[in-house]
């Protein structure tokens, strides 16, 4: 199928890669695959969602599925509807933060269970490129509506517990964050930019982790009178933060910040954070009376981990917030209410709560490109680095007192990605520059 069947989701460029005829082989097959009998499908707002639901629908059908369409919908809410609704399986029709020519499907199991390249997509992938599809010559499936916003609305706004009204600044980027934010009304107060549909996303990428998508926010911001700006992604499963100046804030500053307000309500629990975090993220949680576990890159992972765990939370460094309280999925909602919290019942702004977090200094993620096998440079990083604390969760993870680095390898591409942080940024730059020579030589 060209290559559209990803690691975690399925995606490729409308009309070229993925056409209705593939979204229609597609819904045969995930029925085959999943044996479920109702799906809730929800789409963002491309203009060609629509078409492949229609596809994607009449082959769910065919297969004896009944489809519950929840119409334009954020992820998060597709999550929602799945585990609320007790259908068998969902799909979210999107293509995420990926500009306007691209399309794709998020898919699960019942309960919001993510369905990735390891736990079925390359099944389906098999399914669909053999035409294997389960006999079947019973009634079709039946199609139905149903608008899943005011149940996720009234599930989302009793986590508000405002210590005083406060206004924040949103760029929606003309995307289902539209969606999403209509879970907060009567809670918080906001400016919007960019609130008005539009799957061509005319104003900039949806895309938060490129810092570049920000400027008019922190502009907005920057005028005064706003707690803090938030900005999502294009499915809404992602956010990034300014802070009340108009400053970014690593998402993972931000993950320490969202356990504080979760713990302050279940003291005890466990809080996943993401590897690549700074290690100040374990002593919040660690000080706010919760259990700290590190979890693999990848949102079919963490969910997994969470699982197993009974976590309440987890945090990503790429932006996804992850709550036991949206059936472990995202919800970007639940993440603004939880800083909305910590800022209004604190007498400090933001920036002044971010300040003290900011003890340690990363290097960022820097990506390289190798031409030698990647797995042989991580063997030679865990012999080099023996004497410190060595662990492989994902890639090859070293921690020393003062500094610690983690080098994974991509999934589709010849490179090594090194993230490291150092007590101090000298520190930090000698072994940056070390680590990088080994991974280059």
């Amino acid at each position: 199928m060209a290559g559209i069947f990803k690691a975690y989701d399925i995606r490729g460029v409308y009309g070229k890669d993925l056409t209705e005829e593939t979204a229609y082989r597609i819904g045969r097959a995930f029925v085959t695959f999943v044996g479920c009998k109702s799906v809730a499908v929800g789409r963002d707002i491309r203009p060609h969602s629509e078409p492949l639901f229609a596809a994607l629908a009449k082959g769910m059908m065919e297969q004896g599925a009944d489809v519950i369409d929840l119409g334009l919908a954020s992820t998060p809410m597709s999550y929602f509807a799945n585990g609320s609704l007790g259908t068998d399986a969902s799909v979210m029709i999107t293509a995420s933060h990926n500009t306007a020519e691209w399309n794709g499907f998020k898919l699960c199991r019942a309960n919001a269970v993510p369905i990735s390249g390891a736990t079925g997509l390359a099944d389906i992938e098999r399914i669909v490129d053999d035409g294997d599809f389960a006999p079947y010559d019973g009634a079709p499936g039946k199609l139905s509506r149903y608008d899943i916003l005011p149940e996720y609305a009234a599930h989302i706004r009793p986590f508000a517990h405002l210590g005083r009204p406060i206004k924040i600044a949103v760029d929606f980027a003309n995307g289902m964050g539209i969606c999403e934010a209509k879970t907060m009304e009567g809670v918080l107060e906001w400016d919007g930019l960019y609130g008005e549909f539009d799957g061509t996303f005319p104003n900039h990428e949806a895309n938060p982790l490129h810092t570049e998508t920000l400027r008019d926010l922190q502009a907005l911001v920057r005028q005064g009178g706003y707690a803090f700006g938030v900005a999502y992604d294009g499915d809404a499963d992602r956010a990034g933060f300014v802070d009340e100046k108009g400053d970014i804030i690593s998402m993972d500053l931000i993950t320490a910040l969202v356990a504080q307000d979760v713990l302050a309500n279940h003291p005890g629990g466990v809080i996943f954070y993401d590897l690549r975090s700074s290690k100040v993220v374990k002593e919040v949680i660690e000080a706010a009376g919760g259990v700290p576990m590190m979890s693999r890159v990848g949102h079919s992972f963490i969910k997994q981990q969470m699982r197993e765990n009974n976590a309440l939370f987890a945090g990503e460094l790429s932006g996804h917030y992850y709550f036991k309280d949206n059936y472990t999925a995202e919800s970007s909602s639940l993440a603004i209410i939880a800083l909305a919290n910590i800022v209004s019942n604190s007498d400090r702004p933001l920036s002044k709560l971010i300040a003290p977090l900011r003890k340690y200094f990363p290097s960022g993620e820097i990506n390289s490109r190798v031409e030698r096998d990647p797995k042989a440079i991580l063997a030679e990083l865990k012999d080099r680095y023996a004497d410190g604390h060595v662990f492989e969760l994902d890639g090859v993870s070293v921690e020393y007192p003062d500094w610690w680095f983690n080098v994974r390898c991509s999934n589709t591409e010849p490179l090594v990605r090194l993230n490291l942080e150092a007590n101090t940024e000298e520190l930090m730059a000698a072994k940056r520059d070390e680590v990088l020579g080994v991974i280059r030589a």
